[in-house]
């Protein structure tokens, strides 16, 4: 075995120690997050595992044997325990007898809940017949790259047959479901040597009698597969060989956050998209290949990839040799049009008299030789794993294309899988979308008081949002902290001085690259002086200016550009403060800083609107807790000011307002959080005060 090989090999991380302390259910649940943990073994969400165990009854007090399988919409590799549906083995069997035939085998899935096994309320799986009937104890059901190759290939039954010898059977493609966990079962009892079955264009059945075993199995017939296509491509050029160069990474990276901005505006009339960026070794030999083209077009084999990918991807019309972009972005109207009618004309084709509704026509994944993909979906994880599922397909197509012909999906199975009533019911029973779902905001000063509560404001309505700051460690902690609430895929962040030029830039083109664009821009950083007038000095001026004026400038600039660039609309928040509206003695330099805040506002308000860009101000006033102008020598200087010591500033501040309270950053970021919802979708030029009210700052 050559070393590229061994490297490919899925390892046994099997721990007899551990396993040793592990119940039966505990075990499976071990085995699954083992195998869900590689992409290779798996996709996300892909696949599922199962054991028939024996249980008490909770009526009887009896033993029962017990069907421990993946419920609906589960992840092999991250689920708990609570994420096995548990059934009667007792009653799954009587379901034989009240099936009706194949073409009513989706009614059975209604039967399911009647096998409910202790009342659980995780939901069965279309999938759970092909786990059932199985005459074995355990069962795993796995989409391995290596296997999938041999399974989409034009005679995927003789490479079946080459690999596996008499170890593994064969069964013709046939959608999951009812009928195929009879078929399952049948072809395990007439022939019981079989230790597991290629499904033709989908994946890997393995089974055995315990838990470790089925594991081991598992692996080595992925890795068998693995061994034998190595062997044969060793010599192959991947997809006919190359015929672009890709370009290097910072082009590669400039190229996507000049292209997503565009396809995400022409993109989201449907549904708000959110964009993802890959442009892994193994993308790039795909995109930059003779054979890209045609393989493209075929579509996907596994079913799980199709879901994920759509019927098939969009090919950008860049050549990274003449860096045609201007040229491109001109023409994707055009190819997205032309794809929209092609996704049109299929569900024209294929419907059924009772197929859902045509849904978005727009295509999920987007390929640019020499760069890399492009994925969109309703949110950022889904984008993400949409690209990991079609990385898995290039696998497959490399693989299939290099020891056969690979076979796509069937056009008419495709489609009756993409609009099965079955899936059309799990996409109904989705939760409602939050607010801001599908939207993308950057916010300055992020690592302070608030811009964090900003943060988490717009995160818990489910937008996706870069955190920038000069402020780099607090920066980075405050992302890890709000990655542990939310998560990796939702929050990002980007060291940024607002005074360079250049920073701006890169803030908003990195996060064209990491979200696909922006739609919320939330100005707030911020720094105070104090000074007597006579007693200011240039450089204190200049300071103040530079960051609340000068700053808010370039970061309401580059901000414009990309939100035009989009033509989605959008909205700017310019966190100004009482003093821009009311002058404070001997903070001169600040005041007029934030008075130009409020100005600009009404600048890009008055600039926007022909574009449905939003832009108002929020007010705040004395912010102590968790603000970081306030640790230093500003909260000196304002007790100063009123002869105060600086722990009783909070409490004068509370006495000085009209309603005798303390405005906190989450107060704060409810005010921007209403300006970027519908909820104020028709303001914009507006100033609210957030200051527990303070007379002389009243808006005339």
């Amino acid at each position: 075995m050559n070393t590229t090989t061994s490297g490919r090999l899925i390892p046994n991380k099997w721990d007899d120690a551990h396993a040793a302390k592990l119940s039966e259910p505990e075990l499976l649940l071990y085995r699954s997050n083992l195998l869900g943990s590689d992409m290779r073994v798996t996709n996300y969400g892909g696949g599922n595992t199962s054991g028939k165990i024996d249980c008490t009854d909770p009526l009887s007090g009896e033993q029962v044997e017990v069907l421990w399988v993946k419920g609906s919409g589960g992840d092999i590799g991250s689920m708990k325990l609570d994420g096995f549906s548990t059934l009667y083995m007792e009653k799954l069997s009587a379901l034989k007898g009240i099936y009706r035939g194949e073409e009513h085998e989706d009614e059975m899935v209604g039967y399911l809940p009647h096998c409910t096994f202790n009342l659980n309320t995780r939901a069965a799986s279309i999938d759970t017949p092909l786990h059932a009937y199985v005459p074995f104890k355990h069962v795993d059901h796995l989409h391995p790259d290596a296997v999938i190759a041999i399974a989409a290939s034009k005679n995927s039954k003789e490479l079946t047959q080459e690999i596996y010898g008499d170890e593994i059977g064969w069964l013709p493609w046939r959608r999951p479901g009812y009928q195929l966990g009879l078929e399952l079962e049948k072809v395990a009892q007439a022939n019981p040597n079989l230790k597991g079955v290629v499904l033709e264009a989908h994946g890997l059945f393995t089974w055995a009698n315990d838990s470790k075993a089925c594991y081991e199995l598992s692996l080595e017939m992925i890795n068998r597969a693995q061994v034998w296509l190595d062997a044969k491509l060793d010599s192959v050029p991947a997809f006919g060989g190359a015929v672009h160069q890709s370009l290097e990474e910072s082009e590669r990276a400039s190229v996507a956050s000049a292209l997503m901005p565009v396809i995400r505006g022409m993109s989201s009339s449907h549904q708000l998209q959110i964009g993802h960026f890959n442009d892994s070794d193994v993308v790039l030999e795909f995109v930059n290949s003779a054979n890209m083209q045609t393989l493209a077009e075929l579509g996907t084999s596994c079913p799980d990839h199709f879901l994920r990918t759509k019927i098939k991807p969009l090919v950008v019309n860049f050549d990274p040799a003449q860096g045609n972009l201007e040229e491109v972005v001109a023409g994707l109207d055009t190819q997205l049009e032309q794809y929209r009618a092609d996704y049109s004309a299929y569900y024209a084709r294929c419907k059924r008299d009772n197929s859902p509704a045509i849904r978005d026509a727009n295509p999920v994944v987007y390929l640019v030789p020499g760069v890399g993909m492009l994925t969109f979906a309703k949110d950022k994880a889904t984008a993400r794993i949409a690209g990991e599922f079609y990385v898995n397909a290039i696998n497959v197509m490399r693989g299939a294309s290099g020891v056969s012909e690979y076979m796509g999906l069937p056009e008419q199975e495709a489609f009756d899988i993409e609009y099965w009533l079955l899936e059309e019911a799990k996409l109904q029973r989705m939760p409602k979308p939050k607010s801001l779902a599908g939207q993308i905001a950057l916010i300055t000063g992020g690592a302070g008081g608030i811009g964090r509560a900003t943060a988490e404001r717009l995160l818990s309505e489910g937008a996706c949002v870069m955190l920038t700051d000069i402020d780099e460690e607090s920066l980075a902690r405050v992302q890890s902290e709000l990655q542990a609430v939310y998560s990796k895929d939702q929050v990002d962040s980007f060291r940024m001085n607002v005074t360079i030029e250049d920073d701006v830039v890169g803030a908003f083109d990195c996060i064209a690259q990491r979200f696909g664009g922006v739609d919320i821009v939330v100005s707030n950083a911020g720094i105070a002086s104090s000074d007597a007038l006579d007693e200011t000095t240039l450089e204190r001026w200049n300071f103040n200016q530079s960051i609340l004026s000068t700053g808010y400038f370039l970061v309401a600039r580059e901000g414009f550009k990309k939100l035009k660039l989009q033509d989605m609309g959008g909205s700017f928040v310019f966190v100004a403060s009482k003093n821009g509206l009311v002058a404070s003695a001997n903070a001169s330099a600040y005041c007029v800083a934030k008075a130009a805040e409020i100005q600009l506002s009404r600048c890009v308000a008055l600039e926007g609107a022909p574009f449905g860009i939003r832009s108002n101000v929020v007010n705040p006033d004395a912010v102590l807790r968790g603000s970081k102008i306030w640790t230093g020598k500003w909260k000196e200087e304002r007790a100063s000011a009123y002869n105060l010591d600086t722990d009783s500033l909070e409490e004068h501040y509370r006495q000085r307002s009209m309603l005798k309270l303390n405005v906190f950053p989450e107060d704060i970021a409810e005010g921007i959080y209403f300006f970027v919802s519908d909820k104020s979708a028709k303001s914009t030029g507006n100033i609210l005060n957030v200051d527990a009210g303070h007379a002389p700052s009243f808006t005339r």
